[in-house]
């Protein structure tokens, strides 16, 4: 008689600090047998390393996953197909699946597009949320990103136009801002929201930095580099 298929477990781990993490994340994890764990082409699995400072692995079994980190979208797609398949037969083995995501599962988590594929086949897919970065990093600084009937935006620095951006009402969170660095400070100068603007990298993390104001700023950033614009 085949075996009942598992559940494939998307479970945010906060932005870097594992005490960030939640109280069901950290039950998801120590009580899935079994982990898919995205990783760099390096090798690295900076949500992992979250996960084992925050939970107790031991003794899972541990598959490592190869998702592209490319502006093709096609390549992209490919990638998450071969995710999906790959996390699709350890579930038809009977065994739950939990998947380590950085920050939230609901923003810019490569594990969203597994579920979606999961879930066209019939698996059942539950998604654990986490504390997103942004929120860590405006925690660390002090400030409020919203006001009374003030929105905030989420937007990736280096994929949506810059001044369409900036031109937005409400706080403006542009993440993923490392490369764009350079680009966004010069527009901020131009618009006279260099000094009002904050800054934190690696939140959370062992290299963290924070900048309260983006006068003195640095000219480079890691990928985990998160603006805040007023």
């Amino acid at each position: 008689m085949e075996s009942e298929r598992g559940t494939f477990y998307a479970v945010g781990v906060g932005p870097g600090d594992p005490e960030l993490m939640t109280r069901k994340a950290v039950r998801v994890l120590e009580d899935c047998p079994v982990l898919a764990v995205p990783r760099t082409p390096a090798g690295d699995s900076l949500a992992l390393e979250i996960a084992q400072a925050g939970a107790d692995l031991t003794d899972k079994e541990i598959h490592f996953i190869d998702f592209a980190m490319s502006r093709d979208e096609e390549k992209r797609r490919q990638a998450h197909r071969r995710a999906a398949e790959a996390v699709r037969a350890l579930l038809d083995r009977g065994t739950d699946v939990a998947m380590p995501v950085l920050g939230d599962v609901s923003l810019f988590a490569s594990s969203a597009y597994v579920a979606q594929l999961l879930e066209e086949e019939g698996c059942r897919c539950v998604r654990v949320p986490g504390v997103p970065s942004f929120c860590a990093a405006a925690a660390r600084l002090g400030r409020s990103l919203t006001e009374m009937d003030l929105p905030v935006h989420i937007l990736p620095a280096g994929g949506f136009p810059l001044e369409e951006a900036l031109d937005l009402p409400g706080t403006k969170v542009l993440m993923k801002s490392g490369r764009a660095l350079p680009q966004v400070l010069e527009a901020l100068e131009s618009r006279g929201l260099l000094e009002s603007s904050a800054m934190v990298q690696n939140c959370g993390l062992p290299g963290e930095q924070a900048a309260e104001s983006l006068k003195d700023a640095p000219q480079s950033g890691s990928y985990f580099t998160t603006l805040l614009v007023p």
